[in-house]
């Protein structure tokens, strides 16, 4: 073989080497970044309200039922107590008007005395008691995450905690799916770059 073929076979080697070289760089170069920067994750949480019934004893002071409402005894007790003592006060018609008095006072405070008496005849028992109490609780629904693709800074909802960056498709739109095993979850869908 000629020196200066195999020196030119060499050469168009080493050539075309170099330029699949060059186009392959070009290629991966020119392709963009892969993953979208992760500048900050805000945890999104919902405030659940759930209300139940709260019951208790509760010792409850009633009034006995009453048996004579117009406190009829103790006023006709009290009017002959009353009747009895104002005749023995006086004579001829001052006897009378003294009667009379002591029975009218006398059936005045014998219905005050019976009054009092029914108020206060009470007793205790127990009743339940019960009414609705609301209790809260924080649950988690989701991440707004700020993000950097290319210099240029959106933002996203998501269902998970992305970590450190948001992996992007071959189109530059965010893969917001879990990864799990290398398959790609489809819960989030994709979003392009926000401003």
């Amino acid at each position: 073989m000629n020196k200066s073929m195999l020196v030119g076979a060499v050469l168009g080697a080493v050539g075309v080497t170099a330029g699949g070289a060059v186009a392959t760089y070009n290629l991966v170069s020119n392709s963009g970044p892969e993953y979208a920067e992760v500048l900050a994750v805000q945890p999104i949480n919902e405030t659940i309200k759930t209300p139940r019934e709260v019951c208790n004893e509760v010792a409850v002071t009633r009034q006995r039922p009453v048996k004579d409402q117009h406190q009829i005894a103790g006023t006709v007790i009290g009017a002959v107590a009353g009747g009895l003592l104002g005749n023995q006060v006086g004579g001829g018609t001052g006897k009378k008007i003294a009667t009379v008095a002591g029975a009218v006072g006398g059936g005045y405070a014998g219905n005050k005395v019976q009054e009092h008496m029914q108020e206060s005849d009470t007793y205790t028992t127990t009743e339940t008691r019960c009414k609705t109490v609301t209790d809260t609780s924080e649950k988690l629904v989701g991440y707004d995450v700020k993000y950097q693709v290319d210099g240029k800074v959106g933002q996203v909802r998501m269902d998970h905690d992305p970590g450190s960056r948001i992996p992007l498709g071959e189109d530059g739109q965010l893969i917001l799916g879990r990864m799990d095993g290398g398959a790609e979850q489809s819960p989030g869908g994709v979003a392009g770059v926000q401003q």
